[in-house]
């Protein structure tokens, strides 16, 4: 497991514009994914952290997608978030802003990314605005006989003032729950 995480920081400090190949689901995760549970792993990466995670849902990739790239389904998915808006569109492709409430000891974050659609599979994203310091994965959705295993990743950097272990701690909860909703707004369990 170490030996994939320092993989995918090499392919972070090189630049690939694909953090998700160099981040395969270990071997490790799949009792946990067995178990129903979402896997998440947040390691160090440079100034910040990188999330890795996945989930089994029990839905087709073309359901997923449907929820996971609805504006309106979002505050479904991401607890925190208020604002989820496309602000720019093309084909393929398009800018979202989204804004999370902060808390006393997170601030309130305005995310501005551009995500790049290969529908029913992929969805690459990075920061083009905003509040964060640096943002840049993907979404995976991989066909596992009737259902779908969703895979996330994210390099991201952010101005938070806690100890950087808290902050990675705190990545690592949301992401499960994010995945977890991303489900429940899938399935309806």
């Amino acid at each position: 497991m170490r030996h994939a995480h320092l993989a995918t920081a090499l392919a972070l400090t090189l630049g690939l514009t694909s953090v998700a190949a160099a981040a395969p689901v270990p071997a490790s995760a799949e009792k946990t994914l067995a178990a129903g549970k979402a896997w998440v792993t947040v390691a160090p990466a440079g100034e910040g952290a990188f999330i890795h995670g996945a989930i089994d849902i029990a839905a087709p990739p073309a359901k997923v997608w449907a929820v996971l790239t609805d504006c309106a389904q979002a505050k479904r998915i991401i607890a925190n978030l208020t604002v989820c808006r496309v602000v720019e569109k093309g084909p393929g492709w398009d800018v979202r802003e989204q804004v999370s409430q902060g808390n006393m000891f997170v601030p309130t974050i305005r995310n501005v990314v551009r995500a790049d659609y290969t529908p029913h599979s992929r969805i690459v994203f990075r920061k083009t605005g905003g509040d964060l310091k640096a943002m840049q994965g993907e979404w995976r959705l991989e066909p596992r006989g009737k259902g779908t295993r969703v895979i996330y990743v994210n390099r991201v950097a952010a101005d938070i003032k806690l100890p950087a272990e808290v902050v990675r701690q705190g990545m690592k909860a949301d992401c499960g729950k994010v995945l977890v909703n991303l489900r429940r707004a899938v399935t309806g369990k």
